[in-house]
């Protein structure tokens, strides 16, 4: 409407009103860009779509006292453990696998590896949770296969594993790390043990480590309990 109403006065004016219409349209097309202060941010608001504002934090804004980041090479020393539930072999042996080969290339030595088997996933939290209360380990990681099968026992499984590793976790301040795969199917848990879409027993080591790193370092400024 406002388009058809500049044409409109554009037609009907003068060459110079025309200029004075044109440059006063470009004008407020602009859009708005100023400073503001709120809630102790610096923050840049710019007028956006359909004339509302967005706010944009300024570089300030990002300033921290301290950011830390987990390595991903294991410091000297450090112990980890892992816990495999038999159930699945098929599957869980080569996810230990993967785990055992990521924690030695990424500065675990082998002597710095201890693995526990469990009969199945439903096992997994409990012996995570006492190797982790130990005090021994830097962190744990809980290996197992659930796979669908035709009955209800694998929404069942599935719960108990992920808050009982959860739990283990939280309870004990110790990163135990949840490297169990839930699938549909053998085949998907197969392209998960080192087929198409990678080794995730690799990925729960690499993030076991990169985790007590972080946790080692905010422990070492009292930043962490």
């Amino acid at each position: 409407m406002a388009s058809l109403h500049l044409q409109a006065s554009l037609r009907n004016a003068s060459v110079p009103r025309r200029q004075q219409l044109v440059a006063s349209r470009i004008s407020f097309a602009r859009p708005l860009i100023h400073s503001v202060k709120f809630y102790d941010f610096h923050l840049q608001d710019s007028e956006a779509w359909d004339g509302r504002i967005r706010f944009i934090p300024s570089r300030s804004s990002c300033v921290t006292s301290a950011t830390y980041h987990g390595s991903v090479m294991a410091e000297p020393a450090a112990k980890f453990a892992i816990v495999v539930a038999k159930f699945n072999s098929l599957v869980t042996k080569g996810l230990l696998e993967g785990a055992l080969e990521v924690f030695e290339s990424h500065g675990v030595a082998k002597e710095n590896i201890d693995v526990a088997w469990v009969p199945g996933s439903f096992e997994l939290p409990v012996v995570a949770k006492c190797m982790a209360k130990s005090g021994n380990y830097a962190g744990v990681v809980c290996i197992g296969a659930i796979i669908r099968g035709a009955t209800t026992h694998y929404d069942a499984v599935v719960s108990a594993a992920t808050s009982g590793v959860l739990g283990a976790s939280t309870d004990t301040g110790v990163p135990v790390i949840f490297g169990v795969l839930t699938t549909d199917d053998l085949e998907q848990a197969l392209d998960r043990t080192g087929g198409k879409v990678g080794n995730k027993g690799g990925e729960a080591a690499l993030t076991a480590i990169e985790t007590a790193s972080v946790l080692s370092k905010l422990r070492s400024e009292e930043k962490a309990a």
